[in-house]
Protein backbone atom coordinates (compact mmCIF):
# COMPACT_ATOMS: atom_id res chain seq x y z
CA UNK A 1 0.00 0.00 0.00
CA UNK A 2 1.29 3.43 -0.92
CA UNK A 3 1.99 5.83 1.92
CA UNK A 4 -0.49 8.31 0.42
CA UNK A 5 -3.25 5.70 0.36
CA UNK A 6 -3.69 5.72 4.10
CA UNK A 7 -1.35 7.88 6.12
CA UNK A 8 -3.59 8.97 8.96
CA UNK A 9 -2.20 8.79 12.43
CA UNK A 10 -4.39 11.62 13.64
CA UNK A 11 -6.35 11.15 16.87
CA UNK A 12 -10.12 10.80 17.11
CA UNK A 13 -11.65 12.35 20.20
CA UNK A 14 -14.28 14.63 21.67
CA UNK A 15 -14.65 18.06 23.22
CA UNK A 16 -16.62 19.97 25.84
CA UNK A 17 -16.25 23.32 27.64
CA UNK A 18 -16.15 23.70 31.42
CA UNK A 19 -18.81 26.43 31.50
CA UNK A 20 -21.25 24.25 29.56
CA UNK A 21 -20.57 21.02 31.41
CA UNK A 22 -19.10 21.40 34.88
CA UNK A 23 -21.74 22.99 37.09
CA UNK A 24 -20.33 23.22 40.60
CA UNK A 25 -21.23 26.90 40.68
CA UNK A 26 -19.14 28.54 43.42
CA UNK A 27 -18.14 25.11 44.76
CA UNK A 28 -14.58 24.05 45.42
CA UNK A 29 -13.55 27.66 45.90
CA UNK A 30 -14.64 28.73 42.41
CA UNK A 31 -15.33 32.42 41.80
CA UNK A 32 -18.06 33.85 39.59
CA UNK A 33 -17.21 33.73 35.89
CA UNK A 34 -18.55 35.85 33.06
CA UNK A 35 -20.43 32.90 31.58
CA UNK A 36 -22.21 32.35 34.91
CA UNK A 37 -24.18 35.55 34.19
CA UNK A 38 -25.97 34.45 31.02
CA UNK A 39 -29.75 34.17 31.44
CA UNK A 40 -32.41 31.77 30.17
CA UNK A 41 -36.00 31.46 31.35
CA UNK A 42 -36.82 27.74 31.07
CA UNK A 43 -40.48 28.59 30.38
CA UNK A 44 -39.62 30.40 27.13
CA UNK A 45 -40.86 29.00 23.84
CA UNK A 46 -38.34 28.00 21.16
CA UNK A 47 -39.20 31.23 19.34
CA UNK A 48 -38.46 33.33 22.44
CA UNK A 49 -35.19 31.46 23.00
CA UNK A 50 -34.07 32.07 19.43
CA UNK A 51 -35.08 35.73 19.60
CA UNK A 52 -33.02 36.16 22.75
CA UNK A 53 -30.06 34.33 21.21
CA UNK A 54 -30.06 36.29 17.94
CA UNK A 55 -31.25 39.74 18.98
CA UNK A 56 -30.25 40.38 22.59
CA UNK A 57 -27.68 37.82 23.75
CA UNK A 58 -26.47 39.92 26.69
CA UNK A 59 -27.35 43.28 28.24
CA UNK A 60 -26.29 45.57 31.07
CA UNK A 61 -29.56 44.82 32.85
CA UNK A 62 -28.87 41.12 32.61
CA UNK A 63 -25.36 41.66 33.99
CA UNK A 64 -26.63 43.63 36.99
CA UNK A 65 -29.43 41.21 37.78
CA UNK A 66 -27.19 38.14 37.50
CA UNK A 67 -24.77 39.52 40.09
CA UNK A 68 -27.65 39.80 42.57
CA UNK A 69 -29.11 36.36 41.85
CA UNK A 70 -27.05 33.58 43.39
CA UNK A 71 -29.39 30.84 42.18
CA UNK A 72 -29.16 28.49 39.23
CA UNK A 73 -32.77 28.41 37.97
CA UNK A 74 -32.27 31.02 35.26
CA UNK A 75 -28.58 30.36 34.68
CA UNK A 76 -28.00 27.07 32.82
CA UNK A 77 -24.22 27.55 32.69
CA UNK A 78 -24.15 27.46 36.48
CA UNK A 79 -25.64 23.96 36.28
CA UNK A 80 -24.16 22.41 33.16
CA UNK A 81 -24.52 18.64 33.34
CA UNK A 82 -22.80 18.40 36.74
CA UNK A 83 -19.62 17.09 35.14
CA UNK A 84 -17.78 18.49 38.17
CA UNK A 85 -19.17 15.62 40.23
CA UNK A 86 -19.66 13.04 37.48
CA UNK A 87 -16.42 13.31 35.50
CA UNK A 88 -15.16 9.88 36.57
CA UNK A 89 -18.19 8.03 35.26
CA UNK A 90 -18.38 10.24 32.17
CA UNK A 91 -14.73 9.72 31.26
CA UNK A 92 -15.06 5.98 31.92
CA UNK A 93 -18.02 5.84 29.52
CA UNK A 94 -16.16 7.84 26.90
CA UNK A 95 -13.15 5.56 27.29
CA UNK A 96 -15.35 2.64 26.20
CA UNK A 97 -15.28 4.10 22.69
CA UNK A 98 -11.49 4.01 22.62
CA UNK A 99 -11.41 7.81 22.63
CA UNK A 100 -7.88 8.95 21.87
CA UNK A 101 -8.02 12.60 22.92
CA UNK A 102 -10.32 14.70 25.11
CA UNK A 103 -10.62 18.44 24.84
CA UNK A 104 -11.96 20.44 27.76
CA UNK A 105 -11.38 23.89 29.17
CA UNK A 106 -10.04 25.16 32.46
CA UNK A 107 -12.03 27.79 34.33
CA UNK A 108 -9.79 30.72 35.26
CA UNK A 109 -12.18 31.50 38.13
CA UNK A 110 -11.63 28.01 39.54
CA UNK A 111 -7.86 28.58 39.64
CA UNK A 112 -7.93 32.27 40.62
CA UNK A 113 -11.49 33.03 41.85
CA UNK A 114 -11.13 36.78 41.36
CA UNK A 115 -8.49 36.75 38.66
CA UNK A 116 -6.16 39.01 40.62
CA UNK A 117 -5.69 36.79 43.69
CA UNK A 118 -2.21 36.50 45.16
CA UNK A 119 -2.34 32.70 45.43
CA UNK A 120 -4.17 30.07 43.36
CA UNK A 121 -7.09 28.05 44.68
CA UNK A 122 -5.68 24.63 45.56
CA UNK A 123 -9.09 22.94 45.35
CA UNK A 124 -9.39 24.07 41.75
CA UNK A 125 -5.95 22.79 40.84
CA UNK A 126 -6.75 19.46 42.51
CA UNK A 127 -9.97 19.11 40.50
CA UNK A 128 -8.16 19.48 37.19
CA UNK A 129 -5.27 17.25 38.24
CA UNK A 130 -7.73 14.56 39.27
CA UNK A 131 -9.81 14.91 36.12
CA UNK A 132 -6.83 14.90 33.76
CA UNK A 133 -5.34 11.94 35.67
CA UNK A 134 -8.60 10.10 35.07
CA UNK A 135 -8.14 10.66 31.33
CA UNK A 136 -4.57 9.34 31.50
CA UNK A 137 -5.76 6.23 33.32
CA UNK A 138 -7.55 5.25 30.12
CA UNK A 139 -4.77 6.33 27.79
CA UNK A 140 -6.65 9.45 26.63
CA UNK A 141 -4.56 12.48 25.67
CA UNK A 142 -5.61 15.85 27.13
CA UNK A 143 -6.21 18.95 25.00
CA UNK A 144 -6.76 21.87 27.39
CA UNK A 145 -8.23 25.27 26.55
CA UNK A 146 -7.18 28.00 28.96
CA UNK A 147 -10.06 30.36 28.18
CA UNK A 148 -13.29 29.14 26.61
CA UNK A 149 -15.06 32.51 26.81
CA UNK A 150 -15.20 32.62 30.64
CA UNK A 151 -12.99 34.82 32.82
CA UNK A 152 -13.46 35.86 36.48
CA UNK A 153 -16.18 38.51 36.52
CA UNK A 154 -14.16 40.51 39.06
CA UNK A 155 -11.69 41.34 36.27
CA UNK A 156 -14.52 42.98 34.32
CA UNK A 157 -15.95 44.89 37.28
CA UNK A 158 -12.65 46.05 38.76
CA UNK A 159 -10.48 46.55 35.68
CA UNK A 160 -12.71 46.59 32.60
CA UNK A 161 -11.71 43.12 31.52
CA UNK A 162 -9.87 42.78 28.22
CA UNK A 163 -9.95 46.56 27.67
CA UNK A 164 -7.28 46.94 30.35
CA UNK A 165 -3.68 45.91 29.65
CA UNK A 166 -3.36 44.89 33.29
CA UNK A 167 -5.21 41.71 32.37
CA UNK A 168 -2.08 40.57 30.51
CA UNK A 169 -0.12 40.25 33.75
CA UNK A 170 -3.02 38.48 35.46
CA UNK A 171 -3.27 36.08 32.53
CA UNK A 172 0.48 35.47 32.63
CA UNK A 173 0.21 34.47 36.30
CA UNK A 174 -2.71 32.17 35.51
CA UNK A 175 -0.85 30.50 32.64
CA UNK A 176 2.29 30.05 34.73
CA UNK A 177 0.29 28.17 37.37
CA UNK A 178 -1.36 26.00 34.70
CA UNK A 179 1.98 25.01 33.19
CA UNK A 180 3.69 24.38 36.52
CA UNK A 181 0.86 22.52 38.21
CA UNK A 182 -0.90 20.77 35.31
CA UNK A 183 1.68 20.77 32.53
CA UNK A 184 2.73 17.16 33.07
CA UNK A 185 -0.83 15.97 32.37
CA UNK A 186 -1.70 18.12 29.33
CA UNK A 187 -0.61 17.12 25.84
CA UNK A 188 -1.84 20.14 23.84
CA UNK A 189 -2.55 23.67 25.05
CA UNK A 190 -4.89 26.27 23.58
CA UNK A 191 -4.88 29.77 25.13
CA UNK A 192 -8.15 30.98 23.53
CA UNK A 193 -11.23 29.28 22.13
CA UNK A 194 -12.52 30.79 18.88
CA UNK A 195 -10.61 34.05 19.29
CA UNK A 196 -12.57 35.67 16.43
CA UNK A 197 -15.77 35.34 18.51
CA UNK A 198 -14.90 38.79 19.84
CA UNK A 199 -16.22 40.38 16.66
CA UNK A 200 -19.34 38.25 16.34
CA UNK A 201 -20.26 37.63 19.98
CA UNK A 202 -18.64 40.39 22.08
CA UNK A 203 -19.71 39.20 25.52
CA UNK A 204 -18.44 35.70 24.91
CA UNK A 205 -15.28 36.77 23.15
CA UNK A 206 -14.07 39.84 25.03
CA UNK A 207 -16.67 40.42 27.80
CA UNK A 208 -18.09 43.58 26.24
CA UNK A 209 -21.80 44.32 26.59
CA UNK A 210 -23.43 45.37 23.29
CA UNK A 211 -24.67 48.95 23.34
CA UNK A 212 -22.42 50.11 26.16
CA UNK A 213 -19.43 51.38 24.17
CA UNK A 214 -19.15 54.59 22.10
CA UNK A 215 -17.14 52.79 19.42
CA UNK A 216 -17.75 49.08 19.83
CA UNK A 217 -15.41 48.09 17.00
CA UNK A 218 -12.57 50.08 18.55
CA UNK A 219 -13.01 48.38 21.90
CA UNK A 220 -13.39 44.92 20.36
CA UNK A 221 -10.17 45.13 18.37
CA UNK A 222 -8.22 46.71 21.22
CA UNK A 223 -9.40 43.87 23.48
CA UNK A 224 -8.33 41.44 20.77
CA UNK A 225 -4.91 43.04 20.65
CA UNK A 226 -4.53 42.28 24.35
CA UNK A 227 -5.66 38.69 23.73
CA UNK A 228 -3.12 38.32 20.92
CA UNK A 229 -0.42 39.50 23.33
CA UNK A 230 -1.63 37.04 25.96
CA UNK A 231 -1.51 34.21 23.45
CA UNK A 232 2.04 35.13 22.45
CA UNK A 233 3.08 35.31 26.09
CA UNK A 234 1.53 31.88 26.69
CA UNK A 235 3.69 30.49 23.87
CA UNK A 236 6.82 32.08 25.33
CA UNK A 237 6.10 30.75 28.80
CA UNK A 238 5.32 27.34 27.32
CA UNK A 239 8.76 27.09 25.74
CA UNK A 240 10.23 27.71 29.19
CA UNK A 241 7.88 25.75 31.47
CA UNK A 242 6.50 22.92 29.29
CA UNK A 243 9.19 22.46 26.64
CA UNK A 244 8.19 20.21 23.79
CA UNK A 245 4.44 20.76 24.25
CA UNK A 246 2.50 22.36 21.40
CA UNK A 247 0.56 25.56 22.10
CA UNK A 248 -1.93 26.58 19.45
CA UNK A 249 -4.41 29.15 18.19
CA UNK A 250 -8.06 28.72 17.25
CA UNK A 251 -10.82 30.44 15.32
CA UNK A 252 -14.45 29.70 14.59
CA UNK A 253 -14.02 28.89 10.92
CA UNK A 254 -16.49 30.60 8.60
CA UNK A 255 -15.77 28.79 5.35
CA UNK A 256 -17.11 30.74 2.39
CA UNK A 257 -17.50 30.31 -1.37
CA UNK A 258 -18.36 32.99 -3.94
CA UNK A 259 -22.13 32.88 -4.50
CA UNK A 260 -21.62 33.22 -8.26
CA UNK A 261 -18.78 33.63 -10.74
CA UNK A 262 -19.28 37.40 -10.72
CA UNK A 263 -16.00 39.17 -9.96
CA UNK A 264 -17.79 41.15 -7.24
CA UNK A 265 -18.78 37.95 -5.41
CA UNK A 266 -15.27 36.54 -5.71
CA UNK A 267 -13.78 39.70 -4.24
CA UNK A 268 -16.38 39.63 -1.47
CA UNK A 269 -15.40 36.04 -0.65
CA UNK A 270 -11.74 37.05 -0.33
CA UNK A 271 -12.60 39.97 1.94
CA UNK A 272 -15.01 37.93 4.07
CA UNK A 273 -12.26 35.37 4.54
CA UNK A 274 -9.73 38.04 5.47
CA UNK A 275 -11.89 39.89 7.97
CA UNK A 276 -13.63 36.88 9.54
CA UNK A 277 -10.91 34.23 9.47
CA UNK A 278 -7.42 35.02 8.21
CA UNK A 279 -6.77 38.18 10.24
CA UNK A 280 -6.92 36.30 13.53
CA UNK A 281 -4.83 33.35 12.40
CA UNK A 282 -2.36 35.58 10.59
CA UNK A 283 -1.57 37.39 13.85
CA UNK A 284 -1.39 34.18 15.86
CA UNK A 285 0.58 32.11 13.33
CA UNK A 286 2.59 34.72 11.40
CA UNK A 287 3.13 37.14 14.26
CA UNK A 288 2.05 40.43 12.73
CA UNK A 289 -1.01 42.41 11.64
CA UNK A 290 -1.63 41.75 7.92
CA UNK A 291 -1.55 44.66 5.47
CA UNK A 292 -5.13 44.20 4.31
CA UNK A 293 -6.44 45.18 7.77
CA UNK A 294 -5.16 48.77 7.44
CA UNK A 295 -7.88 49.70 4.96
CA UNK A 296 -10.51 47.81 6.96
CA UNK A 297 -9.56 49.54 10.21
CA UNK A 298 -9.70 52.92 8.48
CA UNK A 299 -13.17 52.10 7.19
CA UNK A 300 -14.55 51.22 10.64
CA UNK A 301 -12.59 53.92 12.49
CA UNK A 302 -10.36 51.61 14.54
CA UNK A 303 -6.88 52.53 15.72
CA UNK A 304 -5.02 49.82 17.63
CA UNK A 305 -2.84 51.13 20.45
CA UNK A 306 0.54 49.37 20.43
CA UNK A 307 3.03 49.79 23.23
CA UNK A 308 6.80 49.32 22.88
CA UNK A 309 7.60 45.62 22.63
CA UNK A 310 4.18 44.53 21.37
CA UNK A 311 5.33 43.85 17.80
CA UNK A 312 8.32 41.87 19.03
CA UNK A 313 6.15 39.82 21.40
CA UNK A 314 3.68 38.91 18.66
CA UNK A 315 6.52 37.85 16.36
CA UNK A 316 8.25 35.77 19.01
CA UNK A 317 5.10 34.09 20.30
CA UNK A 318 3.64 32.46 17.20
CA UNK A 319 1.62 29.30 17.73
CA UNK A 320 2.79 25.75 17.16
CA UNK A 321 -0.46 24.48 15.65
CA UNK A 322 -3.69 25.86 14.24
CA UNK A 323 -7.14 24.72 15.30
CA UNK A 324 -10.68 25.68 14.41
CA UNK A 325 -14.33 24.86 14.87
CA UNK A 326 -16.18 23.83 11.73
CA UNK A 327 -19.93 23.36 11.52
CA UNK A 328 -21.07 24.82 8.19
CA UNK A 329 -20.10 26.78 5.10
CA UNK A 330 -21.66 29.82 3.51
CA UNK A 331 -21.55 31.91 0.34
CA UNK A 332 -20.29 35.44 -0.14
CA UNK A 333 -22.07 38.07 -2.18
CA UNK A 334 -22.92 41.74 -1.96
CA UNK A 335 -26.40 41.07 -3.34
CA UNK A 336 -28.79 42.71 -0.89
CA UNK A 337 -31.65 40.23 -1.33
CA UNK A 338 -29.69 36.98 -0.90
CA UNK A 339 -31.47 34.56 1.44
CA UNK A 340 -29.92 34.08 4.87
CA UNK A 341 -29.83 31.27 7.40
CA UNK A 342 -28.26 30.61 10.81
CA UNK A 343 -24.72 29.53 11.67
CA UNK A 344 -22.30 29.31 14.56
CA UNK A 345 -22.04 32.86 16.04
CA UNK A 346 -23.35 34.49 12.86
CA UNK A 347 -26.16 34.66 10.30
CA UNK A 348 -24.96 33.34 6.95
CA UNK A 349 -25.94 33.51 3.29
CA UNK A 350 -27.55 30.33 1.98
CA UNK A 351 -25.91 27.96 -0.44
CA UNK A 352 -28.69 26.41 -2.60
CA UNK A 353 -26.68 23.22 -3.01
CA UNK A 354 -26.55 22.35 0.69
CA UNK A 355 -28.97 20.81 3.16
CA UNK A 356 -29.43 22.31 6.62
CA UNK A 357 -29.64 21.08 10.20
CA UNK A 358 -32.72 21.71 12.35
CA UNK A 359 -31.15 25.02 13.36
CA UNK A 360 -30.47 26.11 9.79
CA UNK A 361 -26.73 25.38 9.82
CA UNK A 362 -25.68 24.31 6.32
CA UNK A 363 -24.16 20.82 6.19
CA UNK A 364 -21.02 20.67 4.05
CA UNK A 365 -18.56 17.82 4.71
CA UNK A 366 -16.47 18.68 1.64
CA UNK A 367 -16.08 22.16 3.09
CA UNK A 368 -14.07 20.61 5.91
CA UNK A 369 -11.55 19.16 3.46
CA UNK A 370 -11.52 22.49 1.61
CA UNK A 371 -10.82 24.31 4.89
CA UNK A 372 -8.06 21.94 5.99
CA UNK A 373 -6.30 22.37 2.66
CA UNK A 374 -6.65 26.15 2.77
CA UNK A 375 -5.29 26.49 6.29
CA UNK A 376 -2.42 24.05 5.85
CA UNK A 377 -1.39 25.65 2.58
CA UNK A 378 -1.34 29.09 4.23
CA UNK A 379 0.56 28.26 7.43
CA UNK A 380 2.14 24.81 7.05
CA UNK A 381 1.47 24.16 10.73
CA UNK A 382 -0.11 21.01 12.11
CA UNK A 383 -3.89 21.25 12.57
CA UNK A 384 -6.48 20.15 15.11
CA UNK A 385 -10.16 20.20 14.20
CA UNK A 386 -11.21 21.35 17.66
CA UNK A 387 -14.99 21.28 17.12
CA UNK A 388 -17.35 19.67 14.64
CA UNK A 389 -20.79 18.22 15.21
CA UNK A 390 -24.51 18.59 14.71
CA UNK A 391 -27.04 19.95 17.18
CA UNK A 392 -30.40 18.19 17.08
CA UNK A 393 -33.49 17.34 19.08
CA UNK A 394 -32.87 13.80 20.30
CA UNK A 395 -35.68 11.56 21.53
CA UNK A 396 -35.02 9.23 24.45
CA UNK A 397 -37.21 6.17 23.98
CA UNK A 398 -38.97 4.31 26.78
CA UNK A 399 -36.16 1.74 26.79
CA UNK A 400 -33.54 4.52 27.07
CA UNK A 401 -32.31 4.46 23.49
CA UNK A 402 -31.57 7.34 21.14
CA UNK A 403 -31.72 6.50 17.45
CA UNK A 404 -29.67 9.34 15.96
CA UNK A 405 -28.94 8.19 12.43
CA UNK A 406 -28.72 11.87 11.40
CA UNK A 407 -25.74 12.37 13.72
CA UNK A 408 -24.02 9.22 12.49
CA UNK A 409 -24.46 10.38 8.89
CA UNK A 410 -23.09 13.84 9.70
CA UNK A 411 -20.04 12.61 11.61
CA UNK A 412 -19.28 9.83 9.14
CA UNK A 413 -19.31 12.20 6.17
CA UNK A 414 -17.06 14.72 7.90
CA UNK A 415 -14.55 12.17 9.18
CA UNK A 416 -14.38 10.69 5.66
CA UNK A 417 -13.24 14.13 4.50
CA UNK A 418 -10.52 14.18 7.16
CA UNK A 419 -9.06 11.10 5.54
CA UNK A 420 -9.19 12.77 2.14
CA UNK A 421 -7.44 15.88 3.50
CA UNK A 422 -4.68 13.76 4.99
CA UNK A 423 -4.19 12.10 1.61
CA UNK A 424 -3.97 15.62 0.18
CA UNK A 425 -0.95 16.12 2.43
CA UNK A 426 -2.49 17.99 5.37
CA UNK A 427 -0.67 17.43 8.68
CA UNK A 428 -3.63 16.63 10.97
CA UNK A 429 -3.03 16.05 14.69
CA UNK A 430 -6.54 15.36 15.91
CA UNK A 431 -10.29 15.70 15.52
CA UNK A 432 -12.35 16.39 18.64
CA UNK A 433 -16.07 16.24 17.91
CA UNK A 434 -18.36 18.69 19.70
CA UNK A 435 -19.77 18.00 22.28
CA UNK A 436 -18.95 14.40 22.88
CA UNK A 437 -21.52 14.24 25.69
CA UNK A 438 -24.69 16.36 25.79
CA UNK A 439 -24.00 19.75 27.41
CA UNK A 440 -25.74 23.12 27.63
CA UNK A 441 -25.60 24.61 24.14
CA UNK A 442 -23.59 27.82 24.21
CA UNK A 443 -25.77 29.85 21.85
CA UNK A 444 -29.37 29.29 22.98
CA UNK A 445 -28.32 28.04 26.47
CA UNK A 446 -30.58 25.01 26.12
CA UNK A 447 -30.20 21.28 26.66
CA UNK A 448 -32.57 20.37 23.85
CA UNK A 449 -30.00 21.30 21.21
CA UNK A 450 -27.90 18.16 21.69
CA UNK A 451 -24.57 17.28 20.12
CA UNK A 452 -23.34 14.27 22.08
CA UNK A 453 -23.02 10.57 21.54
CA UNK A 454 -24.10 10.25 25.18
CA UNK A 455 -27.56 11.46 26.19
CA UNK A 456 -27.88 13.37 29.46
CA UNK A 457 -31.38 13.27 30.95
CA UNK A 458 -31.83 16.97 31.75
CA UNK A 459 -34.18 19.53 30.24
CA UNK A 460 -33.77 23.26 29.62
CA UNK A 461 -34.58 24.01 33.24
CA UNK A 462 -32.12 21.47 34.60
CA UNK A 463 -34.86 19.03 35.54
CA UNK A 464 -34.44 15.29 35.00
CA UNK A 465 -32.55 12.34 36.39
CA UNK A 466 -29.19 13.47 35.07
CA UNK A 467 -28.54 9.88 34.02
CA UNK A 468 -26.35 9.15 31.02
CA UNK A 469 -27.44 6.89 28.16
CA UNK A 470 -25.51 5.72 25.11
CA UNK A 471 -26.98 6.82 21.79
CA UNK A 472 -26.71 4.79 18.59
CA UNK A 473 -23.93 7.19 17.60
CA UNK A 474 -21.95 6.06 20.65
CA UNK A 475 -21.63 2.53 19.25
CA UNK A 476 -20.97 3.87 15.75
CA UNK A 477 -18.15 6.14 16.98
CA UNK A 478 -16.67 3.28 18.97
CA UNK A 479 -16.47 1.16 15.81
CA UNK A 480 -15.13 4.06 13.76
CA UNK A 481 -12.34 4.72 16.28
CA UNK A 482 -11.41 1.03 16.38
CA UNK A 483 -11.28 0.87 12.57
CA UNK A 484 -9.26 4.09 12.47
CA UNK A 485 -6.68 2.77 14.93
CA UNK A 486 -6.40 -0.56 13.15
CA UNK A 487 -5.83 1.04 9.74
CA UNK A 488 -3.31 3.47 11.19
CA UNK A 489 -1.26 0.56 12.55
CA UNK A 490 -1.30 -1.25 9.22
CA UNK A 491 0.10 1.59 7.14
Amino acid sequence: MKKTDYDKNYLLGGAIACSQADGGFQEGGKGISTQDLRYLDPSWTPEQIEDKHQNNPFSQEEFDQALKDQGTKYYPLRRGIDFYYHYKEDIKMLAETGLQIFRTSISWSRIFPNGDDQEPNEEGIKYYRDMFTECKKYGIKVFATMIHYDIPVNLVIKYGGWKNRKIISFFEKYVTVLYKRLGDLVDYWLPFNEINAAKFSPWDGVCLIPGTEKNMDQEIFQCLHHQFLCSARAVQLGRELVPGKLIGGMIARFTTYPATSKPEDNLQAIQDDQYSNWFYLDVLARGYYPEYMKRYFDKINVHIHFEPGDKELLKDGTVGFVSFSYYFSQVSTNAANWEQTAGNLIMTKKNPYLKESEWGWQIDPIGLRFTLNQIYDRYHLPIIVAENGIGAHDELTSDHKVHDDYRIAYLSAHIDQLDEAVKDGVNLIAYTMWGIIDIVSCGPLTMDKRYGIIYVDLDNGGKGTGKRYKKDSFYWYKNRIQEHIAKSKKK
